[in-house]
């Protein structure tokens, strides 16, 4: 199973969030959800859900 991340480094926000979860997709898509809601006040609606589960990327093996 591949997992998925989500980097917040990746968009300019004013509060200069660097946090990243890793996980599965919905796993992801859940908590990056969550945390656009709580941290950088956008509204928990089906169209977030999609755009964040849009931006997720395959995690990288470590080296």
């Amino acid at each position: 199973m591949t997992r998925k991340v989500a980097d917040c480094r990746r968009f300019p926000s004013e509060s200069g969030c660097t946090l990243t979860i890793t996980g599965t997709e919905d796993e992801v898509v859940r908590a990056a959800t969550e945390h656009a809601v709580s941290v950088h006040g956008h509204e928990d609606t089906p169209e977030l859900r999609e755009q964040v589960r849009g931006l997720l990327e395959d995690e990288k093996a470590p080296v």
